[in-house]
């Protein structure tokens, strides 16, 4: 999704500020225009213009002396929505051991051996145990294989924790881990028994299962789950391999053991009933197999019942209910879509998911459990799962016979790597940046208060007519965040008489109230624009928040969505065939929004110093936009001159820097995941302020392979420059946007292949 409520990049430097004041002005289409009408891509000539920059010590007036853009400050009378954020649903994450901290944990569990310890898988090779009391304190190391794990990839390292049902009568435990010390990357299970100390395992005792080659070229789609079925047999999830070539085949490959569900007996022995013991081209381990990335798995308690969260591909995430020698479709299928099938095979032939969840809703599914404990009885019965991203959802699947009943949004969370159970069954998750969270009922739910319409939201005047109510503030931004060819208007509401907290390099801050509105057509003929959606970020007590108003059939008002929707147009274009392409528009969900509204960025990416120093066309004059809203007093200090504060560059502006073009298009199109603490594991910071030396980008390798991240001198074979022309799912930014910035990457692809200096 375009989450980020920043902008398209703009034209060149041939627009003039009167052409620009013109066409923001006639970017609303008063008569009604067809929206699915044959047209061409929107005319650059029409775009929101370029960045100017900060003025310099010559250019205009001093900051004290007028005529400003804006002479006076006019009160926005209260909006309609609630100060209160409005609950996601009827339970919340709480923080269930405040004192502890973990390094990249991926998974929780209990020895279920009376004990009431639990233990935590950390990546990089250590697995910790501490007290189940939310008062603990410390942890203890249980085991340190750290000198046999690889530094930890996207999926590499310790992934994955299992103890024998007769734990500690038998004393064994079970792990999963990758290998590439002396020879090629594989997979590895084995299992170690506990030590004379029942806080400590015996590092030396490790027995080796089983190894699985994996491809030499990832460290991705490596499953990782380990668990103990009600039949006592051990059960292990393997990915197809990542992104080398053919991985999508191995699903459909029995003959190896790569994107399959294994079951073996607790020596590692094959057990004699499993499916495919003695066919030819078979292996015995397998017990199902068609599967992407099963990265967590789970037996229900009680009934028995194997979930599997199977991780999709680039459109489709999906649960899959598992039995005995299934086959569940990837890659001739990615959830319930057809993915590469070339001899048109029915989902029929395949043991289909039991839910599946688009792109627009998640990324990355984190498989739960059966949820079969006592402190949240309205849950139980019901299989409580997550996805992998930013305020990511959490849900409750209920599944009767075998038939999905319902999917209800529970919660959001950040970074959710793995669900875990304690010994009752109680569920924690697991974050990837270190904390471990479980679920509280609230007592909540719906949205009351919000709405319904943006008519009714008091942001406009005449809503059809599409005129800001009295006191909102239009602007525009250096660096615009590319959204498929849209182009936009941006306005501000500051409540009353508020002051906005001035950063000149960081973030800004924002008073209760404050609402911050992006409204994007489509030109989809010459001169005929369709009116999309107006997106509106709230500031309430308790957050930010995103809500998107989609336009009606008559382009009269805007009705507010409770979920992600998709909209296909089409669109003229002289290079397409024929002369026409289809064009899909993604409406985001509020989950969406805040998954680039990070809060590591201060959650509002455009309305800061190096985005808004520029010039702006005023109703009466040109001005600077830091020096106008500075007159009026929107800020909490006064300001010196635009020219001694930060501004960002257009990237199509070829009079400016390539470095500042290049630059000012990663700081806003990437740097709001891209930064410490930004909610991707990958370590880069593409923060306009940070020195080329600390991107932790310039000839670092990808953690995905293919290559450095940025090789100064050749853009084709820098990984960041790839992805941003890939379209499929290397795709970045990986949501919500289906086309190429040409703009964008023809500034990034000149500035590497020039040194990225």
């Amino acid at each position: 999704m375009d989450a980020a409520w920043e902008d398209h990049p703009g034209v060149g430097p041939e627009l003039s500020l009167v052409q620009r004041s013109l066409s923001h002005r006639s970017l609303v289409s008063t008569p009604k225009r067809p929206r699915r009408a044959l047209a061409a891509l929107l005319a650059l000539a029409l775009a929101c213009g370029g960045g100017s920059g900060g003025s310099s010590d010559d250019d205009g007036p001093p900051p004290d002396t007028g005529p400003f853009g804006l002479e006076v400050r006019v009160p926005v009378a209260p909006l309609a929505f609630p100060l209160t954020l409005p609950d996601p649903g009827t339970y919340s994450p709480v923080d269930a051991f405040p004192s502890l901290d973990f390094a990249s944990p991926v998974f929780l569990t209990s020895a279920r051996d009376g004990s009431n310890r639990l233990f935590v898988v950390e990546q990089g090779g250590v697995i910790r145990l501490f007290d189940n009391d939310p008062a603990t304190t410390t942890t203890e190391i249980f085991l340190d294989i750290s000198d046999r794990v690889p530094s930890p990839g996207t999926e590499a390292g310790l992934l994955g924790l299992a103890f024998h049902p007769n734990y500690p009568t038998s004393p064994w435990f079970y792990v999963y881990y990758s290998v590439d010390d002396d020879g090629p990357r594989r997979t590895r299970i084995s299992r170690f028994r506990v030590s004379a100390d029942p806080d400590r395992a015996d590092a030396g005792s490790e027995d080796v299962l089983l190894e699985i080659p994996q491809p030499s070229c990832c460290s991705n789609h490596n499953g990782g789950m380990l668990a103990f079925g009600p039949d006592g047999m051990l059960y292990a999830s393997v990915g197809d391999g990542g992104q080398a070539p053919g991985s999508a085949d191995h699903g459909q490959d029995p003959s190896n053991l790569l994107g399959a569900i294994l079951r073996l007996e607790d020596d590692g022995d094959i057990p004699a009933d499993n499916p495919f013991v003695g066919m030819p081209g078979m292996r015995g381990e397998i017990w199902a197999y068609g599967f992407r990335n099963p990265w967590r798995m789970s037996f229900d308690r009680e009934e028995g019942t194997l979930f599997v969260g199977d991780v999709g591909q680039s459109d489709v995430e999906e649960i899959d209910i598992v039995t005995r020698g299934g086959n569940y479709g990837w890659g001739v299928y990615e959830g319930d879509r057809p993915f590469h099938n070339p001899g048109n095979l029915p989902p029929s032939a395949f043991d289909g998911p039991i839910h599946t969840y688009t792109h627009a809703e998640g990324q990355s599914v984190t498989g739960g459990y059966v949820y079969r404990g006592s402190n949240l009885p309205g849950l139980i019965g019901a299989y409580v799962y997550g996805d992998f991203g930013n305020n990511a959802p959490i849900w409750a699947l209920r599944v009767e016979n075998g038939v999905r009943i319902s999917n209800t949004l529970l919660a959001n969370v950040n970074r959710g790597a793995a669900f875990g159970e304690d010994a009752a069954g109680e569920l924690y998750l697991v974050g990837i940046f270190g904390t471990i969270t479980r679920l509280v009922e609230n007592g909540g739910g719906g949205d009351p208060g919000l709405p319904e319409l943006l008519s009714e939201t008091g942001l406009f005047a005449d809503t059809a007519a599409f005129e800001p109510a009295p006191g909102l503030i239009e602007y525009e931004v250096n660096a615009p965040l590319w959204s498929d060819n849209a182009r936009k208007r941006r306005f501000l509401a500051l409540p009353g008489t508020q002051r906005i907290g001035f950063r000149s390099s960081d973030a800004w801050t924002f008073p209760v109230g404050t609402a911050l509105v992006k409204h994007f057509e489509l030109e989809t003929a010459p001169g005929e624009f369709a009116r999309l959606e107006t997106r509106v970020f709230f500031r309430h007590t308790g957050g930010w928040q995103g809500y998107t108003y989609r336009w009606n059939e008559d382009e009269t008002d805007a009705v507010l969505l409770d979920e992600a929707e998709d909209e296909e147009f089409t669109v003229q274009d002289p290079d397409a065939p024929g002369g026409e392409r289809q064009q899909v528009w993604h409406y985001p969900s509020r989950t969406q929004c805040l998954a680039c509204h990070t809060s590591e960025a201060g959650r509002v990416l455009g309305v800061r110093t190096g985005q808004l120093n520029r010039d702006f066309a005023y109703p009466v004059i040109v001005d600077n936009q830091l020096r106008a809203w500075n007159h009026i007093e929107l800020f909490d200090r006064n300001l010196s001159r635009p020219n001694n504060y930060p501004a960002y560059s257009d990237p199509a502006d070829a009079t400016a820097s390539l470095a500042g073009r290049a630059r000012s298009y990663l700081a806003a199109n990437c740097a709001m995941c891209h930064q410490p603490g930004g909610g991707t594991p990958v370590d880069m910071d593409l923060r306009f302020e940070t020195s080329r030396f600390n991107l932790r980008a310039i000839d670092v390798p990808a953690a995905s392979g293919g290559g450095p991240r940025i090789d100064p001198g050749d853009a084709a074979g820098s990984v960041l420059y790839q992805r941003m022309n890939a379209t499929d799912s290397d795709r970045m930014p990986p949501l919500a946007t289906d086309l190429v910035d040409e703009v964008g990457t023809t500034a990034v692809g000149a500035w590497i292949d020039a040194g990225a200096n």
